[in-house]
């Protein structure tokens, strides 16, 4: 059974970091495109930052470029996300997800299968 668990939410002041994890079960995240997603107060759900499933091509967002890193942990079956220089822009919130598909367009919500529940982010002074 696929399941997603997010975690590292927090409030932050602008200009902080975070970390949010994906802990992954029911599939190998070595072989799966892992990816982030955001959702904003009235806004619909924006592609972050994905993995694509061949270990290849990592997608961002051109709001997040320089700022957030992505990466796989196959040892512990994680997906972090490192979030630097934390703007109120980027407050939302971050769920992870999966799909299964073995071709998909990269960081396409509609195309990702498996999601988590989401963790909250907030910059805010």
């Amino acid at each position: 059974q696929v399941q997603l668990v997010e975690s590292g939410g927090s409030l932050v002041q602008p200009g902080g970091s975070l970390r949010l994890t994906c802990t992954a079960s029911g599939f190998d995240v070595r072989y799966y495109g892992v990816g982030w997603f955001r959702q904003a107060p009235g806004k619909g759900r924006e592609g972050v930052s994905c993995l694509n499933n061949g270990g290849g091509a990592t997608y961002y967002a051109d709001s997040v470029k320089g700022r957030f890193t992505i990466s796989r942990d196959s040892a512990k079956n994680t997906v972090t996300l490192e979030m630097n220089n934390l703007q109120p822009e980027d407050t939302a919130i971050y769920y992870c997800a999966v799909p299964m598909a073995l071709r998909y367009r990269l960081c396409a919500s509609d195309e990702y299968e498996y999601w988590g529940q989401g963790t909250q982010v907030t910059v805010s002074s």
